[in-house]
């Protein structure tokens, strides 16, 4: 099932980001997308409404064959002040089988992005303000900003899975050092070094990220830039594996036509225009790992809530259900681009991938 897709993502009424087009005055959605955490009362903290926010901007976004490259940056002088304190996080009524970090689920939803991703952190990012962007492909940071993985001086753990994240990109040593600490450090500090790839004035982040974006949405293979993405990540466990893996694929994309126009464009000494995308031209082999389920089981009050309807007309009757049934299914009152969320699950489940 392909899902029907914004016309305009600029238009949708997120409430803790703001989604933009680039440039901004095109209608319609363009190769470069631009994410900004926007609560500038706040210093753009975060909230469940902004992890809701992004985990949906994300797998939209990711769905969508218009978009390249994405950008995430933050609102004003400060990328993400961390969790806001004061708001809470919705834990009250979660047990140990339904609770799902929030941090965790924009992580994977940027993990599982199929498109590049870039964190401009153009300010200070703390907690799972930082850890929140350890799943993105590219990071340049502020050389003014302050980074810190506080965690141990909160009473709790590292979370948005950066346990996962953060020694892959650094190094197990300087992790341990970072959250053992938990200390506020510069972006400049040698425990950093290698987790952005660029450190510029702060004035020169946002723009910086936007010029690698827009390299990145003209010249590259969304195919390509995501299957090298996944290998890396998700790879075999051994040389000879990834050798057997790396060879199926290769096959497969030297007879695909993004292939040919690469090495087309090339000749001819022209920006190349790159088709394929990976939901419909993935290679047969991908995903190669077994794809985990993080949604929650649903709990009894929502399967209730599932089936109560909204006011319909008389007589009217839900789509899909018998003249016979003496019931009707639920009519759900989400907006248009959850829609699509839940239907880029049917189509990602095709696939075998999962959303959660």
């Amino acid at each position: 099932m392909t899902p029907s897709l914004p016309i305009s993502y600029s238009t949708i009424p997120f409430q803790h980001i703001r989604v933009s087009h680039i440039p901004e005055s095109s209608p319609i959605p363009t190769p470069t997308i631009l994410i900004t955490l926007y609560r500038p009362e706040k210093h753009n903290a975060f909230t469940d409404t902004m992890a809701e926010d992004l985990e949906t901007a994300f797998n939209l976004l990711s769905l969508d064959p218009r978009v390249k490259c994405i950008v995430m940056t933050g609102h004003g002088k400060m990328f993400c002040a961390g969790a806001d304190l004061e708001a809470g996080l919705s834990y009250e009524n979660d047990t140990a089988l339904t609770h799902r970090d929030g941090g965790g689920k924009v992580a994977l939803a940027i993990h599982r992005c199929t498109k590049p991703t870039i964190a401009a952190i153009n300010g200070s990012a703390v907690g799972v303000g930082i850890t929140v962007t350890l799943p993105t492909s590219i990071r340049i940071v502020s050389s003014t900003a302050k980074i810190g993985f506080v965690f141990a001086r909160r009473g709790i753990i590292m979370e948005a899975c950066s346990s996962y994240f953060l020694p892959r990109l650094i190094g197990l040593s300087r992790a341990m050092h970072l959250t053992t600490t938990g200390s506020i450090y510069p972006s400049t500090s040698p425990l950093l070094s290698s987790l952005f790839s660029e450190i510029l004035p702060p004035e020169q982040v946002l723009p910086r990220a936007l010029e690698l974006a827009n390299d990145i949405a003209q010249n590259t293979s969304a195919v390509s830039t995501a299957v090298m993405r996944d290998l890396m990540w998700k790879g075999p466990g051994t040389a000879e594996e990834t050798h057997l893996l790396g060879s199926k694929i290769l096959l497969e994309l030297f007879r695909a036509g993004d292939k040919s126009e690469g090495i087309k464009s090339f000749m001819e000494k022209r920006n190349p225009e790159f088709k394929d995308n990976m939901q419909e031209n993935a290679p047969s082999v991908w995903p190669w790992w077994k794809p985990v389920d993080t949604k929650p089981p649903a709990t009894i009050e929502e399967l209730t809530q599932k089936l109560k309807t909204t006011e319909m007309e008389p007589g009217e009757k839900c789509a899909g259900t018998n003249e016979d049934d003496d019931h009707n299914f639920l009519v759900s009152s989400k907006p248009p681009w959850k829609h699509c969320v839940e239907q880029s699950a049917v189509k990602g489940e095709d696939k075998g991938t999962t959303h959660g």
